[in-house]
């Protein structure tokens, strides 16, 4: 009876029975418990070779972090919500790296909501800010909740800080990161008429849009700069997606007098364009020059290879990130952020001919 006594206590005692403490992680890493909480919730107030110590040590032991209880102890999620229009844009991909990475540098975790234009999914997620179920939010879909994208409504009243992310909302009193997206489509634009181009058409993206808006402006700066005359024939309606690229290809090739160049606004509109091109008999860009916008992915692998503005996607994404995480924790930050943005020549644009 003894014997079983003791080896009852024994195994109770037995550490490779019970559940691994913080101060287990502590012990193997030679830091005390506090730093190992302060590695996993704010790991930029700890030194690179303790927090190393300390996953090495989490790492050997299995030890597993009990977020409900950090949460209430600190009154806070540690998650981050990202607000997409339309997760299925292939824009979004790189953006989304650089914020996790960051978040998670920090000790905060990503919860993605996709609207993809549902106004029940808006107020959903609009609840759930509110509700505090984040601390913080990234907003990439160019209007606070409750508002529309011209800014009409009452927004819905949320506490916690928010970051405007590519689109800029205006008059809304939040920091925003974004490119100059005007200056871009200038540059556009004056490097198509540089090689000669005097008929330019234009894609556009959707009207409601401020990428749009100013995406137009630079494009009309860009043909004045020229000293070209802006024709409103030559501005095709499109919504940034491959389908309407195809869509304004087809319109192309029907018309009697066609451009000899054309500035998509998006990456994916210049390739669903030069594919209908292409199919129609057309040489791109010996008979037509194509030039989008974005630098995502498959630009560079498309055929013929697309001439475009590069954006900054993941560097985009930490800079919002690092902004809010600052606004978490108190620290002074800037309002407005703009990213340089690059003219990426490849095989799609040529000289006039």
């Amino acid at each position: 009876m003894d014997d079983l006594g003791q080896s009852d206590s024994a195994e109770r005692e037995d550490p490779r029975i019970r559940a691994t403490r913080i101060q287990d992680v502590a012990k193997l890493a030679d830091v005390s418990t506090a730093t190992v909480s302060r590695a996993l919730a704010t790991p930029e107030r700890v030194s690179p070779e303790a927090r190393a110590r300390v996953l090495e040590a989490i790492a050997k032991t299995g030890y597993v972090p009990n977020p409900a209880a950090r949460s209430l102890r600190s009154q806070k999620t540690f998650m981050v919500l990202v607000v997409l229009p339309d997760l299925s844009n292939t824009f979004f991909s790189k953006i989304l790296r650089g914020i996790e990475e960051t978040l998670f540098d920090a000790g905060y975790g990503m919860i993605i909501s996709d609207l993809d234009g549902s106004p029940a999914k808006e107020a959903h997620f609009a609840a759930f800010t509110a509700a505090g179920r984040v601390d913080g939010a990234i907003l990439l879909n160019g209007h606070l909740f409750g508002q529309s994208r011209e800014g009409e409504g009452q927004p819905a009243r949320i506490a916690i800080p928010l970051v405007a992310l590519c689109e800029a909302i205006p008059g809304a009193d939040i920091p925003q990161i974004e490119i100059d997206n005007r200056a871009a489509a200038s540059r556009m634009t004056q490097h198509l008429a540089s090689l000669g181009h005097r008929r330019i058409a234009y894609v556009s993206g959707p009207a409601s849009n401020i990428l749009e808006r100013e995406r137009f402006l630079g494009f009309k700066d860009g043909l004045e700069a020229a000293g070209l005359p802006f024709d409103p024939a030559f501005v095709i309606p499109g919504d940034y997606t491959i389908e309407s690229g195809v869509a304004a290809g087809q319109g192309l090739v029907a018309r009697k007098t066609r451009p000899t160049a054309v500035f998509c606004t998006s990456d994916e509109m210049a390739i669903g364009l030069m594919r209908t091109l292409l199919s129609a008999g057309l040489r791109v860009p010996e008979d037509i020059s194509v030039a989008g916008f974005d630098d995502i992915e498959f630009a560079a692998v498309a055929e013929p290879s697309l001439t475009t503005i590069h954006q900054p996607r993941r560097e985009l994404g930490q800079a919002a990130a690092t902004v809010l995480i600052d606004l978490l924790q108190g620290r002074p930050t800037r309002k407005q952020i703009r990213l340089e943005t690059e003219l990426v020549i490849r095989d799609s644009v040529a000289p006039a001919g």
